[in-house]
This record gives C-alpha cells, structure tokens and sequence, in this order.
C-alpha cells in the first residue's frame, strides 16, 4: 500500500469500562507517519492473571502509573483500554514492510498505528496463534533468570498455568535439572507429560527439600505450599501478583530456621544479573524465539472471535488457571 494514499481508517478496540463489564469502541486510527506502521489483527492472546485484576478495577492506587501497558489509553481503574499481546500484518508503512507479520505489546484492537521499532517481526516458523505467547514466554524467561538454577538442581513449580508451564518447561531443559509441576487439576498432567514433565497434585507425594520452587498460582494456599518444598536456604520465586488482595502466608515454623527467600520476579525490570547486557527489546526477541518448539501449543486450547470478547470476557477471566485463551480477529 502506498503509504502516501494511507487515509485515516477506523477500528474496535475493547474497552473496560467499569468493573466487570467491557465494551468494544469505535477508534479512528491514523496513517502511520515517518518510522511508523499500521498493524492489522490477527490474532491476541487474554494475560489471564493481569487483566482479570484490571477487569475487576483490583489494580491499587499504588500501582496505577507501574502497570501501565505500553499504549494503553484511559487511566486506571476506569474507563481503559489494556492488553499486551497481539499478533498481525504491516499494511502500511514503508515498503519492506508491507505484509511483514509482527508482534506488537498493544492493547486489545483491530487495527492500530504504532511505532516500526515496537512491531518486531515474527520469525516465520513461529506460528501466529503460537507466537501469541511471547510475553508469557518472557515472563517464565525473567523469571530463570531471577531464579538462577544449576545443574542438578531440584525444582518444584506450583502452579500449572500458562506462566507456571512456561517456567517448568524452561528450567527443564538444563541438564541434570529435575522439575516437578505441581496443580490442583489433573487435566494439567497431560500438559505436563507434553513437556516430558513430572506432574503431582497437592494430595499426592510432594518432592522435599527442593533448591527453588516457583509460585505460579496465584493463590495463597499455593504459596504456602511452595514454602513447605524448600531445602535448607532454598529461593521460593513469587510470580503472582494479587493487585489489592491482602494474602497471608505464615513466615512461623520452619521459614525461619531453614533460612528461606521469598523473591518477587516482575518482567517489567529486566532480572538484575542479566541487566547490563539484556535489554528488553533484546530479551523480548528471546521469548519470542523460543516459541519455535511445537510442544507449546499444548498451552494454546481456546479462541473466542473479537466480536464476542465483550460479552465472553467474564467467563473467560472467572476461570483461574486457565490455559492460553486466544483472540481471533476478522479477515480484512
């Protein structure tokens, strides 16, 4: 496409509106300018976790400017449109990039102009629906990162959604490394076996004396859980977040003596011991490159159309742990 004959052009974009309840809004969406591209949809995947918080306007007053995504308009709690993960085509812009499929951290929308730098290219074996899961993938990465195992460590990871899968799926591939997943639903040892993972349920034997544990549940009976399978001067690895929930966790009985660590790991910094030499767009291109593996599209079950989100979104984001929920967006 001519980028000089570009003309304004309109999109949908979802909008939370008020807690519980969102809409879908008319949006105008300019030509891109010198060293932009418009992007049209194809397809985005719900951040379960985030975005429930945000839909329910748990999001505290603290963290309105910190959780801010990149190209969110309105403000928290209401009206604002937020989402980070949409997959698309370049139909405007310059000239080698017409028909480029990208991936952009955008808010949920049909169509949208962005800067060229922020809609790196998705590698072309990289399918779209998988690519969808790079901020996720990102996230299980940092969060390595800020775990730092060795060789021959044992690892528990409880919590066996998208980020929880991601993380064990990653720790798994050093050798001598044992991982376990560990969820309430037995659904996920499927998943599990799908990584050649061991999978257990909170009744079931749990592995002791574990070298970190991943906290992916986002629940506080998890957590406990997760401070119960450490070793002498273990790292349990928060990656919950609970927005304002108050959550309880008993630092009494053996917290103390074993000299545990309970660290937050947050990927909006990235990890201290990689951060001289990673920067996020370097670290991003990372995630996104490890999403080449087929095994990973055991974590990518459901769709819903665009046009449905609306009205589908609280059942989707009632659903706790839940695997990868995509968005399918129109053809053109």
């Amino acid at each position: 496409m001519d980028q000089r004959t570009v003309t304004i052009e309109t999109a949908q974009a979802l909008w939370i509106a008020e807690a519980g309840r969102a809409e879908l809004r008319q949006e105008s969406v300019p030509p891109p300018g010198l060293g932009e591209v418009r992007v049209r949809a194809l397809v985005g995947a719900i951040s379960r976790g985030t975005e429930s918080l945000v839909f329910r306007g748990q999001v505290p007053e603290s963290e309105w400017q910190r959780m801010r995504c990149p190209f969110q308009a309105g403000d928290f709690p209401f009206p604002v449109k937020y989402g980070y993960a949409t997959v698309g085509l370049v139909e405007a812009g310059p000239a080698e990039r017409i028909g480029e499929r990208v991936f952009c951290l955008h808010p949920h929308q049909s169509l949208f102009t962005l800067p060229a730098e922020a809609a790196p290219p998705v590698p072309a074996g990289i399918p779209s629906d998988r690519a969808a899961l790079a901020p996720q993938m990102e996230t299980a990465l940092n969060a390595t990162w800020d775990a730092a195992p060795r060789m021959g460590d044992r690892i528990a990871v409880v919590g066996a959604g998208v980020i929880g899968c991601l993380t064990a799926y990653l720790c798994s591939r050093m050798p001598g490394v044992s991982v376990v997943l560990i969820d309430r639903d037995l659904a996920r040892r499927e998943v599990a076996a799908s990584f050649g993972l061991a999978f257990a349920t909170p009744d079931e034997p749990m592995p002791a004396g574990c070298d970190i544990v991943f906290h992916a549940s986002g629940d506080a009976a998890g957590l406990e859980l997760a401070i119960s399978l450490c070793g002498f001067e273990a790292t349990v690895i928060e990656l919950s977040w609970y927005g304002d929930r108050p959550v309880p966790v008993s630092l009494g009985g053996a917290f103390h003596s074993q000299r545990l660590t309970l660290r937050a790991s947050q990927v909006g910094a990235v990890a201290p011991a990689r951060r001289a030499r990673w920067s996020h767009r370097r670290r991003f291109a990372e995630a996104l490159s490890l999403c080449a593996d087929t095994r990973l599209d055991a974590l990518v079950r459901e769709e819903t159309p665009f046009a449905a989100l609306p009205d589908r979104l609280p059942a989707i984001l009632g659903r706790p742990g839940a695997l990868c929920h995509l968005i399918r967006y129109p053809e053109k």
